[in-house]
């Protein structure tokens, strides 16, 4: 027996700790403001721990939440996890936890709006992975934008402004072409023909559990009475239809529309300047969470939406002729992929040994490398591929968080980030250096470690 409103709590529960913080706190009291976010991480932590009770037998979407919310255009307040998104908003909670601690020793000015944007981050971020309704994803996905785009701008290094307005900007424009491809998606819905062509065994593969059929239903009456609807579960229904047997022009735009706003958030290969501008200037618990979590906001736009409503758009291989052959959308990703896998790793490796010397920015490239690595595995098309981008996302949100978290305790201490002054650590530092070689290793990617099984599916 799942917890009632269980997604809803999980999500708001920031919120209502950050309108707290703002009625009942003043700005001199800083001390007991840390105490107070950290304990309501904390407690958020514990609470998203119910969605671990996921039932894999029936799989699906579980958790359900359903209320009316703005019938004039058949958006709806529906919220759900399935086994991916339950991992993410657990992994979400816990970063929330270390972000609020890492704060502690080195925020210290304008904590009552720094931990109030922290708070209202994770909101947006829990949101995005929760939301069934693809009104509300929007919604969240670009609320996701103002904290962090402030936690970079105020609480940020000398470059804090120029980091803050590339990255709004790289996002803004993403998010835009994004909208006009969640209009004309939420239009087709409206197609009641469309609707009528989907399969009670499509509608069966989406929602194999009770709970979940029940809202694709009344999802697809909607479609059918063409009053349309922005459910998910009915637009990836409606994706086995879209095309008849091979990607057509609409789908094809389509996938790019949703396509951009999710690379530019990945960060795809070329849209990836943005990353180490970003990382470099944001504070420490900025980088946590970026790399962490708002990262895989990209990741799991491609598997949530692309992949399964435009199926035959992201298995093309046969669009375009041109004198080097023949390719197709599917060729594109797994390209731009491959490209981002060795241009993060060459970059990286140039501004360690030939630029600054700056880890952040090592840390921040590894992470285009790795996100390439998830996006190769999700248009690798078949089970193994994608859950091994799955669980990458995962081990890359652990140990780059956990990297971007040590890269702050030693800049705190040294007062540089430049791995040539960092000699000697271990003799100094010994369980600092100890735990900073084991994420290494895990970056890396060495056998017995979680990355490797990730990366070698």
């Amino acid at each position: 027996m799942h917890i009632p409103l269980l997604l809803s709590i999980i999500t708001w529960l920031p919120v209502l700790g950050a309108v707290i913080i703002l009625a009942l706190f003043k700005k001199e009291q800083s001390r007991p403001i840390k105490q107070f976010t950290t304990a309501w991480f904390l407690l958020t932590f514990l609470v998203s721990l119910a969605l671990l009770t996921y039932d894999r037998a029936q799989g699906g979407m579980q958790f359900i939440e359903d209320k009316s919310w703005i019938p004039i255009i058949g958006a709806r307040y529906q919220m759900g996890a399935d086994g991916v998104a339950v991992l993410l908003i657990v992994l979400t909670t816990l970063l929330g936890v270390i972000a609020a601690l890492s704060s502690w020793k080195y925020i210290e000015k304008r904590e009552k709006e720094y931990y109030v944007l922290l708070l209202l981050l994770q909101a947006a971020v829990v949101g995005v992975f929760a939301s069934m309704d693809l009104f509300l994803f929007y919604l969240f996905f670009e609320v996701s934008l103002v904290p962090m785009y402030f936690l970079i701008g105020i609480w940020g290094g000398e470059r804090r402004l120029y980091a803050a307005i590339k990255f709004f900007l790289y996002t803004l424009v993403g998010s835009v072409v994004m909208l006009l491809g969640v209009l004309k998606v939420y239009f087709l819905t409206q197609d009641a023909a469309m609707a009528g062509q989907i399969t009670g065994a499509t509608l069966a593969n989406i929602a194999p559990n009770g709970e979940a059929r029940v809202l694709l239903d009344a999802a697809v009456a909607a479609a059918k009475s063409g009053s349309g609807t922005f459910n998910i579960m009915y637009m990836q229904a409606m994706g086995s239809v879209l095309s008849p047997t091979t990607a057509t022009t609409t789908e094809i735009l389509l996938f790019f529309a949703f396509a951009l706003g999710f690379a530019i958030k990945v960060p795809m290969f070329p849209f990836h300047t943005w990353l180490p501008d970003a990382h470099v200037e944001a504070p420490t618990a900025g980088s946590v969470i970026l790399a962490g979590i708002l990262l895989k906001l990209g990741t799991y736009g491609f598997f949530r939406f692309n992949l399964p409503m435009f199926p035959k758009a992201s298995m093309d291989e046969s669009s375009w002729q041109t004198g080097f052959g023949t390719f197709g959308v599917r060729s594109v990703m797994v390209f731009l992929a491959l490209v981002g896998i060795i241009y993060g790793a060459l970059a990286a490796m140039y501004f360690v040994v030939k630029k600054d010397g700056d880890v952040k920015k090592l840390v921040a490239y590894s992470s285009v490398s790795s996100m390439g690595v998830v996006m190769l595995g999700l248009f690798s098309l078949n089970p193994n591929g994608v859950n091994g981008a799955v669980l990458h996302m995962i081990n890359h949100g652990i140990y780059s968080g956990a990297l971007f978290l040590l890269v702050g305790i030693i800049y705190e201490r040294r007062h540089t980030r430049n791995v040539a002054e960092f000699g000697g650590l271990s003799h100094v530092m010994p369980g600092y250096a100890t735990v900073f070689l084991a994420m290494a290793m895990t970056a890396i990617g060495l056998p017995l470690l979680c990355v490797f099984i990730s990366e070698f599916l």
